[in-house]
Order: C-alpha cells, then structure tokens, then sequence
C-alpha cells in the first residue's frame, strides 16, 4: 500500500468520509483536492525538516519520521476551500504551521519530562535535553523563513502565535495565580497553547486563498475551540489502558506530575467527598510526579481515576468545546468545506471511544 493510499484512508477516517461511496461528486472531488493537498505538504515537510550538519537533520526529522496526524494542515486544506483553493502560499503556510507544532513537541518533551512521543523514545530521551530544545529550536528557525516568504503580514501572525504558545508554556509551569480558579486557568493555558496554533492553521487557509474576510473570525473560533476540546480529549486518552494504540504508558501526564482537567476535577471532589479525597491522595503517593512507581499499582490507580467522575466530567467538556465550536460555523456557506468540518469535529471528540 502506497504511502498516499494510507494517507488518504486516515484522512477520510478524520473528516467522516470513510464510506466514499456515500458521498457526493462534489465531496468526491473535494477529498481528493486534500489528498493531493495533504501529499504535497508531505513532501514540503521533508524537504524544509533537512539540514546540511549531520545532528541537526538527523534530530530534526527525528518525531517528523515518527508520523502524526496532520491536524493542523489538514485544517489549512479545508479552509482553504473557502476561497480560491489550494495554492502555493496555502502549502507554504500549512508547512509552516506543522513545523512550528512540531518544534513545540520537543521542547514540550523537555519540559514534562516525557519519555515517549509518537510511540518513539522522545528527543531528550534519546540525545538529552539540550540537543532536544535546540533541534526545536532549529525548527521554529526554519517555519519562521517559510511564513516570511508569505510576508509582513505571515510574519505577525506567526509571531504572535509563538507568543501565545510561549505564555502558555509558562501559565502551565508556574500555575494559577493566588485566587484563580485552577479549571479557568487550564482551559487559558489549552487555550495558548493548543487552540493558537490549530486557529491559526484554520485562518492560514482562509487568508491565502483571498477566502471572504467575513469567515476569518468564525474560522479562528473554531479552530481555538476545537483545540481546547482535542486536548481534553487527550487528557481522557492519557488514561488508556492501550500503549499500543496511544503510543503513551498509561497516566504519562500524571507520572510526570503534568495537570490535566481530570485530576482538577478530582480536586474539586475531593473537598467534599472522603472516597475521592482517598483516591487523590493514592495518586499523589504513587503516581502524580512519580516516574519510578511499582508498574501494576500505577496503572490500577489510574484506572481508578479513569472510572471517576471527573473523567466523565471532563469527557463531557470536550464534547461542549466541540458543540460551541460547530455552533460558530452557522455564517459559513453550506457545502464540502462546512460539512468536512463538522465531522471533524465528531471525531475530535469520539477519539476517546
């Protein structure tokens, strides 16, 4: 099976068109623009994630070989559809975007402490924490070259992205200020630094395609809103009990003392509630921040807060994001692009099933 074949399998899974031949000639011919689209930023990503020195680009391509999703330029392709289609600067622009996420991979490795990423040793893990922020380093360099060949305008917009994926780095490592609430300030912290950059990819597609202005905003909304709820999504899968299909141990976040949505709402409980308070205070002596635990004890804790509330709780939060980030859609025009988005976002949400 060639690698555009399995491509195009997952992007159909993604977007809902999985039984293609359900769909309309017109959603035939709009998927197979992404496909050719998605194939193209393949290429751009391994020909820009390649470097002359011999560490840079063997640490460079290092989590790019390792595979993902292709959230982000997918997005960029959808949106792109609004206006005048997939061009030149559309590609550059997804290419660029995907390179910045996965520069923030490695210095998101770095600073959790993580030792998987992609079901892959991660970077640090492999080559230390230095050589690991400098490959990120190295790859925020080279999509800020792309984004200025696009112009002043790419540029600010790249810039301000980064900063807002720097603020919420540094919002989740010093953590709530005295009297914040700690849910308000986590949704701000995914709001930096996961719905910034996936708003942004959405945006990309509209503005270099010279889409209407009008579907800009809208656009951002749901892309920040569906960012938010992708990543509560993933703070429920941190607590699968399937490495194999996660590429993550079981209570990663937790292990790594990293705060995710259930452990907040498991918090909340615990003010009230003696069996929470009990299980919370398990966790914190066996697990949370712990990466030298006995095995079997760590996976039954977290299998104990899997089947607690406060997953269910932030389950159902996910599902809200993704439903107010539909509901901002109603100015766009009904067709493929609107349709595909929709889906998208069912299936953000039905990832945890």
């Amino acid at each position: 099976m060639s690698r555009s074949v399995r491509r195009g399998s997952a992007l159909a899974s993604q977007l809902g068109l999985s039984d293609r031949l359900r769909a309309t000639p017109a959603d035939r011919d709009f998927f197979r623009s992404l496909e050719a689209g998605l194939d193209e930023i393949e290429e751009r990503l391994r020909e820009q994630v390649a470097f002359a020195d011999e560490i840079a680009d063997v640490t460079t391509r290092y989590l790019l070989n390792a595979g993902g999703k292709r959230v982000r330029p997918m997005l960029t392709l959808l949106t792109a559809h609004l206006g005048d289609g997939i061009n030149r600067d559309v590609i550059t622009a997804a290419t660029a975007i995907e390179i910045t996420h996965l520069a923030s991979l490695y210095h998101d490795d770095v600073m959790d402490d993580s030792d998987k990423r992609r079901g892959v040793p991660s970077a640090q893990t492999v080559w230390g924490n230095s050589v690991a922020i400098l490959a990120g380093d190295l790859l925020f360099a080279r999509a800020s070259q792309l984004m200025a060949g696009l112009g002043e305008g790419a540029i600010r917009l790249q810039a301000t992205t980064f900063e807002r994926l720097v603020l919420g780095q540094l919002h989740e490592t010093v953590g709530p200020a005295d009297g914040e609430d700690p849910v308000d300030h986590y949704i701000r912290v995914l709001a930096d630094k996961t719905g910034s950059l996936i708003a942004l990819a959405a945006q990309s597609g509209v503005i270099f395609s010279n889409a209407a202005s009008e579907y800009e905003q809208p656009i951002i909304e749901y892309g920040e809103r569906i960012g938010i709820a992708f990543q509560l999504i993933d703070d429920v899968i941190d607590l699968s009990p399937q490495p194999e299909e996660t590429g993550k141990v079981p209570g990663t976040d937790l292990r790594a003392g990293v705060v995710t949505l259930p452990l907040l709402r498991l918090r909340e409980a615990a003010v009230t509630d003696a069996a929470s308070a009990d299980l919370l205070l398990r966790l914190e002596a066996g697990v949370i921040g712990l990466l030298d635990v006995d095995e079997a004890a760590a996976d039954a804790l977290v299998a104990e807060l899997r089947e607690h509330p406060a997953t269910a709780a932030t389950l159902a939060e996910a599902h809200r994001w993704a439903r107010e980030a539909v509901a901002g859609l109603d100015t766009l025009p009904n067709g493929p692009v609107k349709k595909a988005l929709i889906r998208f976002a069912d299936t953000i949400v039905e990832r945890s099933s």
